[in-house]
This record gives structure tokens, sequence and C-alpha cells, in this order.
């Protein structure tokens, strides 16, 4: 018997349109049922009911008051109007008073044409405020390489409070002061970075406004593009391809690897390179490094490194535990160092001449590239990092029809990934990548299946077991920086029982990463997640280690894996980071 039918059915209507939906649905569910579109600001899909604005405010024959369609669950003859008088009026005025407390700049604001509150304005015909203006013009603060905010921007809807805490655990941001005062802030008003704040950049996602958003480096990247002595190189992650069409009309989930090619070539780049190789080059050297550690001794359970908002998060929260990372840096940061060295050598080109620009579908990002151990000799290994995002604003400023683009392919030698790197995308696929190699390094046969079921899925924390012959492997693999407590904690108190893991700070890994498009929501994630293992089976190299350009690289340039050219340029080291303001001592 399925769910739906399991379950005890409700009959209401709903401007007068009888619906019928499993009791317990709110009333913002039953009417998109329909197709009517309750407004709302508050309100996300995939957070608890919060009821603050009451923009969904309906009227229900029966009440005296109005309702809030988010919150309140619907009964068995109810009738709902959700457009009569009193309701639009309702509608209006809060708009209008959220306006007067609102810095209405759109022109200079970074989601001019993509915001909730604008889109609203326009949708009730609102195009001017009718109250007095009583908001605080502040400076944006701006102090740090990944996010940005603008309180002059925000409308108290607490999305991004409730981001940071039921998802990711951390509670950077939070309420101060109450009534007309009350705001969204940090701990004592401090930037984010000195605060538990990992720059994840999932404020930023479901930020209806633009009080939250990307530090935007595009023009950068437009100033590089029109330098002529500049020989400008980009790598895309495997995550931005299964999402930039969701900006163009495309369908979720939708693969246009080779429509974003193209797009790159039209806006100037000079060689368009795939981070899928970074990512089988970081299968080699952390699978080698896990191999290592199993055979010899050492530290266990070995942790992944790609995700900087998880590495941030250690460095802040588990700063004594930092051994357990693996040494292998981000396929980004790897490809970076190749990018600056082997590359220059094979294209006969002067190294201070190359500017990198990764896109990728994380704003954490933004903030791996400044590190220092991401460089060498004074340089950066890479320049500027886009997310997805800026990738979009680009596209549209140079009035590319993204969706009629012809397909092309990236460029060599630095642009062939195997599956097992395009599912590094998605939660879950650094395992299965890093099995598929360490497996048959480690027993010297060949997998009789590729897909590794149990790692795959979106719940929260997840194990398997691999038998590799004389030894048996338990791994985990978690996403979410409150599920990473979990298992960090384990590892803290010495009662972990994996020996490897996988951690992941965004819901779904990269594909739900804070740089994604607005409007990435739980169901969107899931369709990229398929997407990425679509593209894994339709590629003919699945395996890192059976890449040709990765073999050659070693040949040539590297040696083998964990060399001391490889260690020079493809690891790196972490550290514990002490607060910069200790918040006992107020």
């Amino acid at each position: 018997m399925s769910e739906t039918m399991s379950k005890e059915m409700v009959h209401l209507t709903i401007n007068n349109i009888p619906v019928e939906v499993p009791k317990g649905t709110k009333i913002m569910q039953a009417a998109q049922r329909i197709g009517i579109d309750i407004p709302h600001l508050c309100y996300h899909e995939d957070q608890r009911i919060k009821a603050h604005c009451r923009l969904c405010s309906v009227e229900v024959k029966g009440k005296r008051r109005l309702l809030a369609a988010c919150s309140t669950e619907v009964w068995e003859g109810m009738e709902v109007l959700t457009d009569t008088p009193i309701v639009r009026d309702t509608q209006v005025a809060i708009l209008q008073l959220m306006l007067a407390n609102h810095n209405k700049d759109c022109l200079s604001c970074p989601r001019n044409q993509n915001c909730d509150l604008q889109r609203l304005c326009s949708r009730f015909n609102i195009l001017e405020s009718h109250l007095p203006s009583v908001v605080k013009i502040e400076p944006r603060i701006s102090t740090n390489p990944s996010i940005v905010r603008d309180p002059s921007k925000c409308i108290r809807c607490g999305r991004c409070v409730r981001a940071c805490k039921d998802v990711q655990g951390i509670a950077a941001l939070t309420y101060a002061y109450r009534s007309n005062d009350i705001t969204v802030t940090t701990a004592y008003n401090k930037p984010m970075e000195t605060t538990d704040c990992i720059l994840c950049g999932q404020c930023s996602l479901v930020c209806p406004t633009g009080a939250i958003v990307e530090k935007d480096d595009t023009d950068a990247v437009l100033d590089a593009l029109q330098d002529s002595s500049k020989h400008v190189i980009v790598q895309v992650a495997p995550a931005v391809r299964v999402a930039l069409g969701d900006a163009f009309g495309m369908e979720p989930g939708e693969i246009v690897t080779g429509q974003m090619v193209t797009a790159l070539k039209l806006l100037g780049f000079d060689k368009v390179f795939d981070t899928n190789f970074g990512a089988d080059l970081t299968i080699m050297e952390e699978g080698s490094e896990f191999l290592h550690r199993l055979k010899n001794g050492g530290v266990l359970p070995m942790i992944t490194s790609c995700s900087p908002g998880w590495v941030n998060y250690l460095e802040k929260n588990f700063g004594d535990f930092t051994k357990h990372l693996s040494s292998a840096k981000s396929p980004m940061s790897m490809f970076g160092a190749i990018a600056k060295t082997y590359y220059p050598e094979k294209a006969g080109i002067d190294t201070k001449d190359i500017v990198t620009v990764s896109i990728m579908p994380c704003t954490a990002k933004k903030f791996e590239a400044s590190r220092p151990e991401m460089g060498r000799n004074g340089m950066r290994d890479v320049d500027i990092v886009l997310t997805t995002r800026e990738l979009i604003k680009l596209i549209k400023y140079v009035g590319i029809t993204f969706q009629n683009l012809p397909e092309s392919e990236f460029d060599s030698p630095l642009g062939t990934g195997s599956g097992a790197g395009a599912i590094f995308g998605t939660t879950g696929g650094v395992m299965e990548a890093a099995l598929r190699t360490v497996y048959e390094k480690f027993t010297g046969q060949t997998l009789p299946k590729l897909e590794f079921e149990d790692v795959r899925g979106f719940q929260g924390i997840k194990e398997a077991e691999v038998d590799l012959g004389e030894r048996k492997v338990k791994v985990a693999i978690v996403h979410t920086l409150k599920n990473a407590r979990i298992v960090m904690e384990q590892v803290k108190k010495g009662q972990s029982p994996y020996d490897f893991i996988e951690i992941m700070a965004c819901p779904g890994g990269c594909i739900g990463g804070g740089g994604q498009p607005i409007g990435t929501t739980n169901a969107i994630r899931k369709k990229r997640m398929e997407a990425l293992y679509r593209l894994d089976q339709s590629l003919p190299l699945r395996k890192s280690h059976e890449n040709p350009e990765i073999i050659t690289l070693y040949d040539e340039f590297l040696g083998e894996p964990l060399s001391e050219k490889a260690h020079e340029l493809l690891h790196t080291h972490y550290h514990k980071v002490e607060p910069l303001y200790n918040f006992d001592e107020v």
C-alpha cells in the first residue's frame, strides 16, 4: 500500500476548488497541489515552519482572523480563500512594511531580478513604498573572501538562521534585540570568520534577498580575459554541470557539460579544463595515502579533506584531530598546482602569465584558494574562484543564449576525467571513487561491480563494509556538519568503528553547495545526484587510475603517487585554529 493511501485523507476547498490531501498537510502544500502559489518569504520547503512574516495569510471560513498557510494544517470541510480583499490588503500592507525597512537600491544589489521580495512586489504591482523609510543604511560587511553581508537588505525571515543552526548545527547567525529593533547578526556582531562560521554559504543559498551573498569576483575574471598578456584557463567542478541549466529554464539536474564548455570558450577563456581530472588525481594520492596508513599502522580513521567548509569546521572545533585528515589537497587545489607547474612546461608559457580560474558550487572554495598553503613562491595556485551563480552572471552578461549552444569538448592535457571524478560532486561519491581504486590496488584484481550502492543516497550518515580479501574496511559517508559532529565525537572519544570517512559540509555534497543557483532544494539536490550517477555510467572511463592523462602526468612529471614531488605539489597540512574572539570573556 502506498504511503498516501495508508494515510487518512482530508477534503477541503481552496478558492472553491475541491482538494483531497493527507491529514497533516499544511494549507500551503494543499494549494500547491492545484497550482496556487500562496505568497511567502520566511517559508522554505526544507526548513521547519517559522510563520514569521505572515505574508502567507489566508481567509478560512468560520475563522475571525486570517491564518498562516505555512503553519496551519487542513481539516475536513475546510474552506480556504487566498485572494479576498482582506487577504490582498494584508499582504500588500506586509510588503509595504518590509519595504519601509529595506534598502531599495535594487540596481546595486547582487540579487537584482533574482530576489523574492522584488518578485513579490512586482506580483502585487507595488511600484513604490508608501510608508516613510526607517531603514538603517549600514556598510556591507566584506571581511572574508567568501561571504558578504548587507544588513540593510535583511527582512528578518530567519531562513539563514535555520540553515546555519538546523542543517549545519553551528548557529553562527542568530537574532539580536527585540520588537522593531530585532535583527539577524553574528554573536556580538563580529565578522563571520571570527565566529563559528565555516563559510559554507548555506545561508546565502536560502536568503530571499541580497542580505547574504557570495563575494563577487566576476569583474576580476573579466579583467583577466581582456588582458591580452594573460593566458586564462578555467576548471569546472562536476556539480556545476548538473546545476547550471537551472538558471536557463532547463529541467533540474539536466547535464549541460557540452553547452557549458562552449559558453566558457565564448567568454574568452584560452583553455577550458575539467576539475574531474583533479578529482582523479586526488583519488590517486588520497587512495594511496589510505593504503599506506592501512598497511603501515597509520592514523585511522582517515578522513577526506576535499570539502573546505568541513576542513574549516574541523580546524575550529576539533583542531587536535587534524592528523585524521587526509593530507591530499582537494581536486581544485591539486589542479591549480599542476596548472602552475606541469601545464606551463607542456604549453611553453611563462607561469607568471597564467591566470587560473575555478568554477565551483561552493563559497568556501574562495577561502580555500586564499590559504597560504595553496601556492608557492608567493603565487597562488588558483587565482580566482567563481561560484555557479557567478558563472550564470557572466553568461548572461555577454548575452549568450545558453540553452541553444552547441556542445564542445574539454581541452587537453588537463581535460579528461573519469566517471569516478564526476561523482565527486555528490555525497558518497568521493568514497565510491576511492574504493574503486583502493580495491584494485590492494587486491590486484578487477572489481566485479563498480557501483558501491551502500555509500549512495541522501541519508545523513551512511556506512558500508568493503572486503579487500586480507582486510575488511569499514567506511562512513557523512554530509552536513550537524552529522559530522556525531562521527567526530566518536573519533574524539577513541570509539570510531571506521577506517575511512568521507565528510561533506553541504547537504547532498557539492550538488547542494552554497554557491549553487538560488532555489536549490533537497528535491533538486536529489535530481542532481541522479544526474551525476548517470554521467558516471555514460563515460568510457570510470576509474581514476585508468585515466590516460593521469598516467601520463605521473610518467612525465610526478613519478608515482606519494612521491617527493607529489607531496610537494599535491599535499598540504592543516592546523588547529584558535578563536579570533573569545566570547567567554564578554
